[in-house]
């Protein structure tokens, strides 16, 4: 599960992200833009709830609409992980996209599911089943509508 976050979509990074995903040899398996709801925030980031950045946290993802992914591939978490850089920009790899266009902490331009738990936890956030489209499913359609 990636998220391009608001400050990725208000600088018109987003088709910068995806494109990196996609040139690894990921598959989209949903893409949306959208409007993040005050309890969508709240699970997404539960695990930081009680904390003082907290607050912060979910103001920003709801501030503005963002990019919601759902990407499929080998090794898919580590390598999108990898592709988006270390959390602070700062730090981040040259190459990387938080390397490459990242700001500040607080404005790292994406999130990537660091876990299979964690992602499946997220896809169900963001995305319901109808919103979804396996590989095999895309293709299947396009050959059949030749």
């Amino acid at each position: 599960m990636i998220l391009a976050k608001a400050d990725a979509v208000v600088r018109g990074l987003v088709g910068e992200i995806l494109a990196r995903f996609e040139r690894r040899g990921y598959t989209i398996l949903g893409l949306k833009l959208m409007h993040v709801t005050q309890d969508q925030a709240k699970r997404h980031y539960a695990e930081h709830d009680g904390k003082p950045f907290f607050p912060g946290l979910v103001d920003y993802i709801t501030a503005t609409p963002i990019v919601a992914m759902v990407i499929e591939g080998e090794d898919a978490i580590e390598g999108c992980r990898a592709t988006i850089g270390a959390t602070n920009p700062i730090k981040a790899t040259p190459g990387t996209i938080r390397g490459d266009y990242g700001q500040t902490i607080g404005r790292n331009l994406a999130h990537g599911s660091d876990s299979p738990e964690s992602a499946q936890r997220e896809v169900a956030i963001f995305f319901n089943d109808q919103e979804l489209f396996p590989r095999a499913h895309v293709l299947g359609d396009w050959i059949s509508a030749k």
